[in-house]
């Protein structure tokens, strides 16, 4: 595994040039329009607003070339075997490291590929109030001696995630002293509004944080070090890619070129998950008001990419956006 991991770390790390180099193959591919199976994208989500949001845009750019996005609700580890055996075509929430262990083997068996790095700047791992790191927990080292001002409870989100996971793990080492404390699962919107209760009332919670998300505008808080064993270093640090199907690329060039191209960035996917969790917003409504007000974005990831049947891509998308230029 070590090895694979050294190899498959290299490989994310140049991914960008097989990238380029394929792009001459997607475009002369698509000029002459799609094959037909490739006109509807199916697409996983675990239902993160960060998630929604990403969706949200590629769904606005899809309906402007003449696909259709189908989305799926389904948690992190049934996205991955649905990819693996060919019933889901892309998701765009594989987050490195978090999500090594689920795509690694599949990588292995050659049953999934990755297009492209989406996002970087990401950070995932346990957070606490501005008020609580001030009462002295500030590492995963100090969470042992306050188990009882925080309920022995750690708050993660889906059953099953790589967060909670992650966080099982820090209670099973016993250096930390965590015995008896729960990992409580939930899903984003319900953890959130749990924490939102308790830093309303200023008791103690520790919780899975990360970055971008409005939780981070809308609560101060403290990331805690010392996690490096569970989420890797510097908070966690993360990338987010990506990945589709295995034969995706192959099968569907022009869509591939596109989904190669498509890239975000903690600000922009900040801006447009306040829009979701705390305007009410659809996924879809919040990436619209994000891109016409950052048209620019569309010539970047339009770039090279046509319609479904063949004709220029990104007049399309403008059209269909209602964006002028």
């Amino acid at each position: 595994m070590g090895h694979f991991r050294l190899a498959y770390t290299a490989f994310r790390a140049t991914l960008h040039l097989s990238t380029v180099a394929g792009m001459a193959i997607f475009a002369t591919s698509a000029r002459a329009g799609e094959a037909p199976a490739c006109a509807t994208v199916r697409m996983g989500t675990p239902g993160w607003s960060d998630i929604q949001a990403t969706n949200g845009v590629v769904n606005l750019l899809l309906s402007g070339l003449g696909y259709k996005q189908q989305l799926s609700t389904l948690s992190v580890p049934i996205t991955y075997q649905a990819l693996g055996n060919g019933q889901t075509d892309v998701f765009l929430g594989d987050w490195a490291p978090a999500h090594d262990h689920f795509i690694e083997p599949l990588l292995a068996a050659k049953k999934i590929e990755v297009l492209h790095r989406n996002l970087d700047g990401a950070k995932y791992t346990l957070a606490v109030p501005d008020y609580v790191a001030a009462g002295g927990v500030k590492t995963f080292a100090d969470l042992g001696a306050h188990g009882s001002e925080f309920r022995h409870n750690v708050y993660g989100i889906d059953a099953g995630s790589p967060g909670n996971q992650s966080i099982q793990k820090a209670i099973d080492n016993p250096t930390l002293n965590l015995q008896g404390w729960t990992v409580v699962p939930s899903s984003e919107q319900g953890m959130l509004s749990e924490v939102s209760r308790d830093v309303a009332h200023k008791r103690w919670v520790v919780f899975l944080g990360w970055a971008p998300h409005p939780m981070n505008t809308q609560f101060n808080l403290t990331y805690l070090a010392g996690g490096d064993a569970y989420f890797g270093p510097d908070f966690g640090a993360a990338t987010v890619s990506t990945v589709a199907r295995s034969g995706f690329a192959k099968a569907c060039p022009n869509l591939a070129r596109l989904f190669t191209q498509v890239t975000f960035s903690v600000p922009a996917e900040n801006v447009m998950m306040n829009a979701i969790d705390n305007d009410k917003k659809t996924g879809t409504e919040a990436a619209a008001a994000y891109l016409k007000t950052h048209p620019e974005l569309l010539a970047t990831w339009i770039d090279g990419v046509t319609t479904f049947d063949g004709k220029p891509g990104l007049p399309a998308v403008r059209t269909s956006l209602g964006i002028g230029g």
